[in-house]
């Protein structure tokens, strides 16, 4: 089975966060939150507490199938200013693993460079930040091996989208008929 890491920085959307992580935990896909700080640990942007499993220091990149990359604009912005974090998304993007994010994090995957010729979406507002991709009216985008999404209010739909490249469409139906979920848009 598939090995995911979500990144996990103080100012973090919460709700982008664990709705990723349960989701692909109830899905049986292994995946780890990292503490992009170090600490252990990262606090939301609502000051919610997030008990992470490891630090980055401690992690090797070539375990994992694919990196997510939750929202919130101060996590955001840890994560576009963090030079291990853009080298990996470059790496995940040139070998062919997925890379994921949502809300403002598309931004990092803009700067990371693999968007260009890419469709994609973020959060209405950060859209200059998405250089060189074809900006998409859809909740959830995938092209190739990214997908990105809106906000908050597209978290299941994104996390099912991660679910579905992983694991399958079937995995993804599945998971959603077990938390009474009716669809997922996905453009891609």
């Amino acid at each position: 089975m598939a090995k995911a890491l979500i990144c996990l920085a103080d100012g973090v959307e919460e709700i982008e966060a664990l709705t990723v992580v349960d989701l692909l935990r109830r899905a049986s896909i292994d995946i780890d939150m990292v503490s992009v700080q170090n600490r252990g640990r990262a606090t939301g942007s609502h000051r919610i507490q997030f008990e992470c499993d490891v630090n980055i220091k401690d992690i090797d990149f070539k375990e994992y199938d694919a990196i997510i990359l939750p929202g919130g604009k101060k996590g955001t912005d840890t994560l576009i200013n963090n030079v291990k974090i853009l080298d990996e998304v470059q790496t995940f993007f040139e070998k062919g693993k997925l890379v994921a994010a949502i809300c403002a994090a598309p931004t990092v995957l803009g700067k990371a460079g693999i968007l260009r010729g890419k469709k994609a979406i973020c959060y209405p507002g950060f859209e200059n930040g998405l250089l060189g991709a074809d900006v998409q009216p859809s909740n959830v985008v995938r092209d190739g091996n990214v997908i990105t999404s809106r906000g908050l209010g597209t978290a299941v739909d994104f996390a099912l989208a991660i679910i579905e490249y992983l694991g399958g469409q079937e995995l993804a139906k599945k998971t959603a008929d077990e938390i009474v979920y009716d669809g997922y848009d996905v453009v891609g």
